[in-house]
């Protein structure tokens, strides 16, 4: 898949973590994470893991936060 494609899918999937349960919103964060790891964009894949880690322990604040900076950096990788 070409690299524009799976960035548009990353953005999607963070869009779609809107709504949800908690638990399909942390596996929607996961795939990001993996899809960034073998984008070989660790610093961002690191970045996903804080806003699982946020939404796990009820920081939605911080959740929120992580994922407006992740849409916003993946945005800037077209």
């Amino acid at each position: 898949m070409p690299t524009a494609t799976r960035i548009d899918v990353l953005l999607s999937t963070l869009n779609a973590t809107a709504v949800g349960t908690l638990e399909s919103i942390t596996t929607k964060l996961r795939q990001v994470q993996e899809e960034l790891a073998e984008l070989d964009q660790p610093e961002l894949a690191s970045r996903a893991g804080d806003a699982i880690a946020a939404l796990v322990r009820g920081d939605v604040t911080e959740f929120k936060r992580g994922r407006a900076f992740l849409q916003s950096k993946i945005g800037h990788l077209r």
